[in-house]
């Protein structure tokens, strides 16, 4: 309750409630040393996300470009299109967890991400709709391709090639 004539003082518990309920009307939990975030999260591609302003590259992984197009028993689709539904089915209406590692050079935060504690870049490579960037995730890109799951069911160029020769 404010009484006449008084003002609060700036800074103090003030301020870090008006923190907390900034980070909180943002979709963010702010956590020690801001490597961790976490919030409900909005899809921008196949392997990339936002928390709050927070705009975060799942590392270790590589989803077609939302221009690119692959094709399946001989039709064309688009891929890109299709691995970022994939994405927002597997986040929404849940609390994605993410630990950052770094930035990449367009300085988006380099992150492993969870849902229900079920590492996110893992569970799209493994369906196949997004292949390993590095070693990271070579086991389950390997299940996905034995398994022709996603991208593996037909033709596709992996991101990294198609960016080259489109970019």
């Amino acid at each position: 309750m404010r009484r006449f004539g008084h003002r609060p003082r700036s800074g103090g518990i003030a301020s870090v409630l008006v923190a907390l309920a900034l980070a909180g009307a943002a979709g963010l939990a702010l956590k020690p040393g801001a490597r961790a975030l976490e919030g409900r999260a909005q899809v921008t591609d196949g392997d990339t996300i936002r928390i709050g302003e927070a705009r975060i590259r799942l590392k270790g992984i590589d989803a077609p470009e939302m221009e690119q197009r692959c094709s399946r028993a001989g039709r064309s689709y688009a891929c890109g299109e299709t691995s970022r539904r994939v994405l927002i089915d597997l986040v929404s209406g849940q609390v994605v967890r993410c630990r950052a590692t770094g930035r990449d050079r367009y300085q988006r935060i380099l992150a492993r991400c969870t849902v229900n504690g079920r590492d996110i870049g893992a569970r799209l490579v493994e369906d196949g709709w997004a292949v390993s960037y590095g070693r990271d995730y070579e086991p389950e890109e390997t299940r996905a391709r034995s398994r022709s799951a996603g991208l593996w069911e037909g033709d596709f160029e992996r991101p990294q090639d198609w960016r080259r020769q489109h970019r």
